[in-house]
């Protein structure tokens, strides 16, 4: 479980990066408060979610290609794969084949917590941090 973020202090459609599970570069991810509900997103409207920052085909990164308009990330550089972010990471153009892993939120007063990853982050063989 880690904190990243207070929920009062996330603007609508302006990401806020992080390293999870690992503090590791390839394990870069972002939070964003969609403005729209979100499956998994929490608080009062459920639209805030993160994901990873790695595209799911082969890893390419997804850093400051968040498109607002359409509520997704992407196109991949190396492929062009778009992910919905109100639908669980779902790939809706591109090579990709499997959704964008999403990182499990947990609201805890206005604290906003890490607490998984649904799907595997690119180039790991499991998400577990070792301990």
């Amino acid at each position: 479980r880690r904190k990243l973020a207070r929920l009062s202090e996330l603007r609508q459609d302006e990401p806020v990066d992080f390293q999870y599970p690992h503090e590791h570069p390839n394990c870069a991810c972002f939070l964003v408060k969609l403005g729209q509900e979100a499956s998994g997103g929490i608080g009062p409207q459920s639209d805030v979610v993160a994901f990873s920052s790695l595209c799911a085909h082969m890893g390419g990164p997804l850093a400051g290609l968040y498109k607002p308009e359409h509520k997704a990330i992407g196109p991949c550089p190396n492929h062009l794969s778009v992910f919905d972010l109100r639908r669980h990471g779902m790939v809706v153009s591109g090579h990709g084949t499997q959704t964008l892993p999403q990182v499990v939120l947990e609201l805890d007063g206005d604290d906003v917590y890490a607490t998984g990853v649904m799907g595997l982050i690119y180039g790991f063989h499991d998400n577990k941090v070792a301990g």
